[in-house]
């Protein structure tokens, strides 16, 4: 609807034949139902995918949370002072950590 401050507001135009929701109702039938007064079934088809889903978090739970021998490396090359990251590698870090959202 369009409001005009010079003339009367437009209406919407006619789609289709108007429905008489009350009239529907006092029938036993929805809007557009079928004139029988029969109303179809629901239905829901499920996708294996939540299987998948299960089966990757049942695979990804049989590895332990802390790679230790990744942390190890890591700690013995900081100690050693032969961790030398490059410039690309920290400003994707950083750029990372402040898109990661907050927990």
């Amino acid at each position: 609807m369009r409001i005009d401050g010079n003339s009367g507001a437009e209406g919407l135009p006619e789609i289709g034949p108007s429905v008489n929701p009350s009239a529907s109702k006092a029938r036993g039938q929805l809007p557009g139902a079928a004139s029988e007064g029969v109303l179809g079934e629901d239905q829901a088809e499920l996708s294996g995918t939540h299987l998948q889903v299960q089966a990757l978090t049942a695979q990804a739970l049989q590895f332990p949370e802390i790679r230790q021998d990744k942390v190890n490396a890591l700690r013995q090359v900081v100690a050693d002072g032969t961790y030398k990251p490059s410039s690309d590698q920290i400003a994707d870090a950083m750029f990372a950590h402040m898109l990661m959202p907050a927990a």
